[in-house]
């Protein structure tokens, strides 16, 4: 497995994500500079996106995708923007949604289900 060069932050952010075709609603559940794990919409991969946050437009390239979910890379990183703050924010106070959610037996990693 290839080391990951940002630190993932489990985060619960609300987005739009507008591509082409479509504008779905989606949760961010896991950010870093270089991209996001998004829960509650999905897109093909490979497909071009932005996410919309508080007037904020990140764009964004899908890697994987399944049914529920996706992640996304960001061909720039983020920076700065109210994404950006809300990471530094989730990584300050160290309190993360589902940080104390028992994890089932047997479970994968952090990022995609493992069938």
């Amino acid at each position: 497995m290839i080391p990951r060069s940002r630190q993932r932050t489990a985060v619960d952010i609300p987005v739009v994500v507008t591509s082409v075709l479509d504008s779905l609603e989606g949760i961010i559940v896991d950010l870093s500079e270089g991209g996001a794990q998004i829960t509650g919409c999905s897109l093909p991969v490979r497909s071009q996106c932005q996410l919309d946050y508080d007037g904020h437009i990140v764009f964004g390239i899908v890697q994987w995708s399944e049914q529920d979910r996706m992640g996304l890379r960001f061909p720039y990183e983020l920076s700065d923007g109210p994404l950006f703050d809300r990471l530094e924010i989730a990584r300050a106070t160290g309190t993360t949604p589902n940080a104390f959610m028992p994890r089932p037996i047997g479970a994968g990693g952090f990022g995609r289900r493992v069938a």
